[in-house]
């Protein structure tokens, strides 16, 4: 199966999408969208949510990041740094809302970068290291495929405004799970040594899989999209065995605090400053 195949396949549903999510509108998603919390919804458990996908966002932001100066192509670079920034949006407009319900009134600054990593519910995968690019394209297509999925079931949400956000969301992560899908392809359908990359990578990516699904029962649309996907790169899931542990418990990575030091260090270091 060719990578355009795989493109018009997944792109079904997402005919009006465009490429780049970014920045292609500027309209606020949350205009006349009612701030209160509907009757029936707990505040509490809302607001969880909310920080729990933020947290998701902000981390891989970061690890994107990671790859300015340092992608194979400009192209690349400035993909990434794209996809990170959808990211960064997607957890301003969660930790707000959180930040709204949750009776604390504490703003996305706060979230961010006044926590430390036991407080963060991000899950694991999105904490490792980039390690090479055929790694950190592995770990997009799976957060981003398993976030999309989410994310089209929030967008019926009894919250108005998580709703919104998640609409909103949908369009920009059905780009990214292109994107990453395309390069799972071309790599693993590549040269002997991008195909050796590839399979390393599913290597590392697969024992994180379970954790996932534990958070959110979307395995059977993930599970077709990396079954498609992972054919058409000739590299199938390797058999793994699920890692024991979970972010959304609090419980991390030993990489997760560092990369949380580089994160805060600016604002914990001028807590007052201003624009």
């Amino acid at each position: 199966m060719s990578d355009d195949h795989v493109y018009l396949t997944l792109a079904e549903g997402h005919e009006d999408d465009t490429r780049w999510a970014y920045g292609t509108g500027f309209e606020d998603p949350l205009h006349g969208v009612d701030g209160a919390v509907p009757n029936g919804i707990d505040a509490g458990e809302l607001a969880a949510v909310c920080v729990a996908l933020a947290d998701d966002a902000l981390v891989l932001a970061q690890r994107l990041a990671e790859w300015t100066t340092r992608a194979p192509e400009l192209e690349e670079e400035v993909a990434l740094a794209n996809i990170g920034l959808d990211l960064l949006g997607q957890a301003r407009l969660l930790y707000s809302r959180a930040g709204q319900v949750d009776g604390t009134g504490c703003d996305e600054d706060a979230y961010a970068y006044f926590r430390d990593a036991d407080d963060f519910r991000n899950v694991r995968l999105a904490e490792l290291p980039n390690g090479d690019f055929a790694f950190s394209v592995a770990r997009l297509l799976v957060l981003s495929a398993w976030r999309l999925a989410h994310f089209e079931r929030l967008a019926a949400s009894d919250d108005p405004v998580l709703a919104a956000i998640a609409a909103k969301g949908v369009k920009e992560l059905a780009y990214h799970r292109q994107y990453a899908a395309e390069w799972v392809v071309r790599l693993g359908d590549g040269t002997a040594e991008s195909h050796r990359r590839m399979r390393d990578a599913w290597d590392q990516v697969a024992p994180y899989l379970d954790e996932l699904f534990t958070a959110y029962d979307v395995r059977d649309e993930v599970g077709a999209v990396l079954k498609q996907v992972t054919e058409a790169a000739g590299v199938p899931l390797p058999v793994y065995r699920p890692l024991p542990g979970a972010g959304r418990d609090g419980e991390h990575t030993e990489h997760l605090a560092p990369l949380l030091t580089e994160l805060q260090s600016v604002a914990r270091a001028h807590p007052e400053a201003t624009w």
